[in-house]
């Protein structure tokens, strides 16, 4: 038996009194049968008459959202709870892409029909909450019990695009092997040119589950390779054929690195998606130029300045697959110090050295990345069980006041007109050479400032 919210149990018999059976499906159900929680509830009700008589019979139980009634959808929110009911339906596809399918809904349909348009076994559960129990035409919890991801139908599955990426971040998610039979239909379908009918806010929806969700991102990633997609996500493609110093890097090459980071920043998420996701695509992205700058010279592997031309091609990469700007301005720098860290600490740096480094990255953000680049690779004499470079950062830093922000400037504009000067195009470079010098250590007061300001003004001009 699966536990349902006691909110739900009024609505099933609401429903069933009105001769209409609420079948659960979909991800609560798998999710459910894994003992993990969800606030989200799919239900498909046969024997429904019509979405208007569904709607009345909802109402009295909280707000309804009937954005998505034409497709046959009608949204309840109880609390922390989305509910989505719907008939049950059928699809055909008509025209290319994610969306180019055409819906028909049938209430009489038998649950195995309808179950067959899902992708993957897994999904294709459901739970009849009256009789108290499970529908499983295609085995899903045989597959869920032995950790396999395998189609519902091998027909229907190739008709939608966005599959091999769904396939990546519920392999991930769930520890699942891809079978067979499944992995060469992805693999014909990105050759057949799939992914290119993909809007990118679809791919990058993918992305994100698998970066926030998954315990080890590099399953996921591990099958894009399998599949053959990574030139569509170049320079990824090129990570593997790029080979690393043995000393720092014993694990290998650049993509055994990547996935190492990347499954190591999985377990410093705290729940925060915005900075989860930042971090998880510095650690995907932060070699990315290595590929271009690497150079063998007597047997010795260098990649000089990759984490400044990676900066570029980070860009481009982010670009293809999103629009949010944000993410992009917060990843980018992080990309270019992502060494920084241990070469402060190498090189014993001075003061204005940190100052001057808050002023382009957030050095706390910065020494986690640091932290997972660093703990990302194979040791040859043991596994560190600190990150001593970030530690010393981090105490630096936060005693100077700007592990999470730079300081703040002592002299401003108004400072400046307080003085007598009248505003112009100087004011700005004025400015600038005075938080230089205030980064530099040169005055550490306001008074002290401005007793600066006074003696370099002309030089300032």
């Amino acid at each position: 038996m699966i536990s349902l919210p006691p909110e739900l149990h009024p609505i099933l018999e609401q429903l069933n009194a009105h001769h209409i059976t609420p079948i659960v499906v979909g991800g609560y159900v798998r999710d459910a049968l894994l003992n993990l929680h969800s606030k989200d509830i799919d239900i498909e009700l046969y024997n429904l008459p019509s979405l208007e008589e569904l709607e009345q019979i909802l109402k009295p139980f909280g707000k309804l959202n009937l954005v998505g009634k034409s497709f046959g959808v009608i949204k309840l929110r109880i609390k922390e709870l989305e509910i989505d009911f719907s008939p049950p339906r059928t699809e055909s596809k008509h025209t290319a892409g994610h969306k180019g399918f055409e819906m028909s809904f049938d209430c009489v349909l038998d649950f195995q029909t309808a179950s067959r348009r899902r992708d993957f076994t897994i999904n294709a559960i459901g739970y009849n909450p009256l009789t108290k129990t499970l529908l499983d035409p295609y085995g899903g919890c045989d597959d869920l019990r032995d950790k396999r991801l395998m189609c519902v139908d091998e027909k229907t599955f190739i008709e939608d695009p966005l599959r091999p990426l769904r396939a990546i971040q519920f392999a991930a998610r769930f520890d699942l092997t891809c079978d067979p039979v499944l992995l060469a239909l992805c693999k014909e379908m990105i050759s057949s040119g799939a992914l290119e009918e993909l809007p990118k806010e679809r791919i990058f929806e993918e992305f994100k589950k698998l970066f926030l969700l998954s315990p080890k991102p590099s399953i996921g990633m591990e099958l894009l390779r399998k599949m053959g997609a990574l030139p569509f996500f170049s320079p990824l493609d090129l990570f593997e054929h790029t080979p690393q110093d043995r000393l720092s890097h014993p694990e290998g090459n650049v993509w055994i690195h990547t996935l190492m980071t990347l499954d190591v920043m999985a377990t410093l998420r705290t729940g925060n998606p915005k900075h989860d996701l930042t971090r998880m695509f510095v650690m995907l992205l932060h070699d990315c130029a290595k590929p271009i700058t690497t150079i063998i010279t007597n047997g010795e592997i260098n990649a000089p300045k990759h984490a400044k031309a990676g900066v570029e091609v980070a860009k481009i990469f982010l670009e293809k697959i999103t629009n949010e700007h944000a993410l992009k301005e917060d990843v980018l720098p992080l990309i270019r110090y992502h060494g920084k860290v241990r070469k402060l600490y190498e090189n014993n740096a001075s003061i204005p050295d940190i100052l001057h480094l808050s002023t382009r990255v957030s050095i706390e953000e910065l020494i986690l990345v640091s932290k997972a680049d660093f703990l990302g690779r194979a040791f040859s004499s043991g596994r560190p069980t600190c990150f001593t470079a970030g530690e010393w950062l981090y105490s630096q830093a936060k005693e100077l006041g700007v592990l999470r922000s730079p300081p703040k400037p002592l002299i401003m504009g108004r400072d400046l007109i307080a003085l007598g000067l009248t505003p112009s195009k100087a004011f700005k470079l004025i400015l600038e050479n005075s938080y230089k010098a205030q980064l530099n250590q040169q005055f550490f007061t306001e008074d002290g400032a401005l007793k600066w300001l006074k003696k370099h003004l002309v030089t300032a001009l």
